[in-house]
């Protein structure tokens, strides 16, 4: 039964960071799991399938039937959900729970805040968190508006087709969490060449938590240049400030923690709200017209779409109740967000998407001690490249009938393959 349990928690690790469905594992050929279990993971075009409101509907914790006697739960309700995240000190999101089978040691930790529990995540996170102050990150606005116009100018040259997923919305946040990093200039080219090729290393059968290692490998030489001459990046910021604090594998792990974090699901976000602009003319011309308009469409965007399907597993570690369900000591908890963002206790009619509607307090970027700590990085970009998109653009328009778009199947970071537009 251990066993088991280590193989499809090492398989939630895996997906996690997976880029691209396509290349990576064929979720279909593992038998032992049913479909209940895949399901927060299924969707219709954008939108999560409809099984999935039911089961909010009906039973917001939901038991699900794994084999051998696996005790596993879905929360697919909003006020569930937020319990369930909420309670750091009651759950267990450790790297631990991963090893034991699968191929998964502990040497392949690879640090960070999404696999620690606290004391070492509260320290870790106490570390990185004026990092992402508002007053900080607000010093690489002129930068990521330079970033923007930079691909938004090779996209004016072609005369043709072009993919958006990958000269917009891919190379924004690699060259923003770039600059964040302070990756110096003569080191960019590899860092974004890694930036998206570490995902791919994931793909395959075979495929383990240890293939980041080529990634980490070149992290810790960024951290090595970094100690010798810190600069005013994050990395460069945290060596000046807190140098006798953290050694240099917890700064790699953290530095590959912002790159997992802030690349594939802001790529991921970009594309498909740009999808959501085309196929949206009204909507299109707000955010081109209106620049009031632009955070309503963002936060609504971020709810919409929960490119994050599920969160990270939990792993109860005592015996208590939420929603009247009774959660015991070792139980896994899976909280899909897309179901939660869905919930109608957070207003009406949430299946559909509103860009008037006023923010609510949605789960896009988790909830608790484990929400993620670049968030507002993550509405700069949006908020930055929409309205510069449509505004260079207004002629944008797809290559292709929506009908022949292809999606991930079966990922946790939901996105489009491709998105071929004309600009002119």
């Amino acid at each position: 039964m251990q066993t088991l349990r280590s193989r499809i928690i090492a398989w939630l690790g895996r997906k996690y960071f997976a880029r691209k469905q396509k290349k990576g594992f064929d979720l279909s050929t593992m038998s032992f799991l049913p479909d209940a279990a895949l399901m927060p993971l299924k969707r219709d075009g954008l939108d999560p399938v409809g099984e999935l409101a039911k089961t909010r509907e009906t039973e917001p914790i939901t038991k699900l039937s794994l084999p051998f006697g696996m005790n596993a739960w879905l929360v697919t309700g909003y006020d569930e959900a937020k319990v369930v995240l909420g309670k750091g000190n009651s759950f267990s999101s450790d790297f631990t729970n991963l090893v034991g089978s699968a191929g998964v040691t502990a040497e392949q930790n690879p640090g960070g805040l999404g696999f620690a529990d606290p004391p070492v995540h509260t320290r870790l996170r106490k570390l990185l968190t004026p990092e992402f102050t508002m007053r900080r990150l607000n010093r690489l606005t002129p930068r990521i508006d330079e970033i923007i116009e930079q691909q938004l100018d090779g996209i004016a040259k072609s005369t043709g087709p072009v993919d958006l997923a990958e000269a917009f919305a891919l190379p924004i946040p690699s060259l923003t969490i770039c600059e964040l990093l302070g990756v110096p200039y003569e080191d960019r080219d590899d860092f974004q060449r890694l930036s998206t090729a570490r995902f791919d290393l994931f793909g395959g059968a075979g495929a383990s938590l240890g293939a980041i290692s080529e990634s980490l490998e070149y992290l810790h030489e960024i951290v090595r240049k970094q100690r010798e001459d810190p600069g005013d990046g994050l990395l460069g910021m945290l060596i000046k400030e807190h140098g006798d604090e953290i050694d240099d594998r917890e700064l790699a792990g953290l530095a590959d923690g912002v790159l997992t974090g802030g690349l594939e699901t802001t790529a991921s976000m970009l594309a498909l709200g740009a999808l959501v602009l085309l196929r949206d003319p009204d909507t299109f011309a707000r955010i081109r017209d209106d620049d009031e308009a632009i955070d309503r469409f963002v936060e609504e965007l971020l709810r919409y779409l929960t490119v994050v399907q599920v969160a990270f597993p939990r792993f109860a570690k005592e015996d208590m109740e939420i929603g009247g369900v009774q959660i015991s000591s070792g139980d896994i908890v899976i909280v899909s967000l897309s179901g939660a963002n869905r919930d109608d206790v957070l207003g009406q009619d949430m299946e559909t998407f509103d860009p008037t509607r006023k923010a609510s307090s949605h789960l896009a970027f988790g909830y608790g001690i484990h929400r993620c700590i670049g968030a507002e990085l993550a509405k700069m970009e949006l908020r930055a490249a929409y309205p510069a998109l449509v505004r260079r653009f207004p002629n944008l328009r797809l290559a292709v009938a929506p009908e022949d778009l292809t999606f991930r199947k079966l990922s946790i970071v939901y996105g489009v393959d491709s998105l071929p537009v004309l600009v002119d």
